[in-house]
């Protein structure tokens, strides 16, 4: 196995140590050096709580660079879908735009049962998606929760214009905020796509900083270190999550 699959394979083992037990192929493609890996395993309790929440985000990111070099894990869905039907434990939460070019699962590189996600525009928070971060970390045992933006995000620009639109008016006023917060020289409207993802970025940190003042939960079990609540930005040019 070439030295890019086994560092892979030894990052995956943060979120699965029993893989190799249920790995049904550990081989490379002839002379391209692409991995074949098929895992079964689905994450255990005891995996998980042996991870700390930067093993978990580091997890993510090689699993980013995977999506990114087109060497993904063959997952073995059917297999996850069994091994989770009585039980889960995944190792964090997500939050990401409903976007249809930004599925975090995909993006990330993780199977059934490793994350739970929340999908809404513009990845905002609030009362019903708290509630669900706070059943994933204080009952469920996940370790971090992703806050996830993304570039050319049509709710950031919409926000930017003054869009209307039924019901979508409101949800637009929750991003407005963020506009005049964010620090920019040169054109603030929604036609600068340069604009529209600093505002997205700056929605971001605004979102972290919403969820740790809105969630005393939250709040408690990030400052007694038992989550990390971090933000991410993903290109939709060149792939990459950035985390910060």
């Amino acid at each position: 196995m070439c030295e890019h699959s086994s560092n892979g394979l030894h990052r995956r083992s943060l979120f699965k140590r029993a893989a190799a037990a249920s790995a049904l192929a550990a081989t490379s493609l002839a002379g391209i050096g692409v991995p074949s890996l098929a895992y079964a395993a689905a994450m255990t309790r005891e995996q998980r709580d042996k991870m700390s929440p930067d093993d978990i985000i580091e997890s993510f990111k090689e699993g980013n660079r995977r999506f990114r070099d087109g060497k993904m894990m063959q997952h073995d869905y059917r297999a996850q879908k069994r091994a989770t039907a009585t039980g889960q434990f995944p190792a964090a939460v997500i939050l990401s735009c409903i976007d249809s070019r930004t599925p975090a699962e995909i993006l990330l590189d993780v199977g059934i049962g490793e994350t739970f996600n929340a999908r809404i525009a513009r990845n905002i928070q609030n009362d019903d998606i708290l509630g669900s971060m706070e059943f994933a970390c204080a009952v469920v045992g996940a370790k971090v929760v992703l806050v996830m933006g993304h570039t050319a995000c049509g709710a950031i620009r919409g926000a930017i214009d003054g869009a209307e639109l039924g019901n979508l008016t409101g949800l637009l006023d929750k991003i407005k905020p963020a506009i005049p917060r964010t620090k920019y020289d040169g054109d603030r409207s929604g036609s600068n796509y340069d604009f529209v993802d600093a505002v997205a970025r700056t929605n971001v940190e605004m979102t972290m900083e919403q969820i740790r003042s809105n969630s005393p939960v939250l709040k408690k079990l990030e400052d007694d270190g038992e989550i990390k609540i971090a933000g991410s930005m993903y290109h939709l040019v060149g792939g990459e999550v950035e985390f910060y």
